[in-house]
């Protein structure tokens, strides 16, 4: 897979593509992550990206014309555009499952006050990551892009992700570790007890219970 995005701002990537499970699907050619700083394809002579809002208002607006002209040179037949914007459906897991079987993302970055809407014509999907704003969309980017590639082959065991929140649409069970009691804190029986059906019932009951109580939306 390909992963190409396009930002104003390409630097705020170089941890987040340098750091951990990435750098390791990097590095073993799972994936292929290009950051594109869509403000050079600008044709103004200060390569000036955005402008003042038809009608007034508050804030700049992003330009048509770098991301029409970016998009011109990168884009292929297996090209799956996604602009990152408010305005977007919500991502879950099921997207993310979605997107992991393309071949190529290529993920717009907004920023100021938005996009001219001419620009959205270029998207195969908007989506959003929340009910909230932030300063631009290069954090929603690195969201959408961890989120894909941890669902790579190779990248994270098989028996790792079938044991994740919203399997099932089911939130995680609890989980625990050595020692089996801490400051009087004690490890749930049944995870100690050797009855691995007990243990599944156990993990079932919670998934369902936690769920119940912290996203009942999720239950069907």
């Amino acid at each position: 897979m390909k992963i190409t995005i396009l930002s104003l701002f390409p630097e705020m990537f170089s941890g987040f593509i340098n750091e951990s499970i990435i750098k390791r699907a990097l590095d073993k050619k799972i994936v292929e992550i290009e950051i594109i700083n869509f403000r050079d394809y600008s044709p103004l002579n200060h390569k000036q990206v955005d402008d003042t809002p038809y009608g007034g208002g508050s804030g700049m607006v992003l330009r048509c014309e770098p991301i029409f002209e970016c998009l011109d040179k990168i884009k292929t037949e297996d090209s799956y555009i996604i602009i990152m914007c408010p305005t977007g459906v919500t991502y879950n897991q099921e997207k993310a499952r979605n997107l992991s079987l393309k071949k190529h993302l290529i993920i717009i970055c907004g920023h100021y006050e938005g996009f001219d809407e001419r620009i959205k014509i270029l998207a195969d999907e908007i989506i959003s990551i929340g009910d909230y704003i932030l300063t631009g969309g290069e954090l929603p980017a690195m969201i959408i892009t961890d989120s894909v590639i941890r669902l790579l082959d190779g990248v994270i065991s098989t028996s790792s992700l079938e044991d994740e929140s919203f399997n099932d649409n089911l939130l995680d069970y609890p989980v625990y570790t050595k020692p089996d009691e801490y400051r009087g804190l004690k490890v749930p029986e049944v995870l100690i007890s050797g009855n691995h059906k007990k243990i599944a019932e156990y993990r079932k009951s919670e998934q369902l219970r936690i769920t119940k109580e912290r996203r009942p939306d999720l239950i069907k």
